[in-house]
């Protein structure tokens, strides 16, 4: 009788289902975020290298 009253229990128990939905929604965050980030970093290079070129090519003169 025991073996059916197991049985039964762990049929009914759905805190791993819970903790699967969990993990999967954590690893499409954290996909979300990487992509995200690949995106951005790939666009703050190229406005840093205009900037960057624009800022070699000023003189700035001083006087005293």
């Amino acid at each position: 009788m025991k073996l059916f009253k197991f049985a039964k229990t762990f049929r009914n128990d759905e805190d791993g289902a819970v903790t699967v939905d969990w993990v999967v929604l954590t690893a499409a965050i954290v996909g979300l975020g990487i992509a995200v980030l690949t995106s951005v970093t790939s666009g703050t290079k190229t406005v840093t290298e205009a900037v960057s070129s624009h800022l070699n090519g000023t003189t700035v003169t001083t006087t005293f």
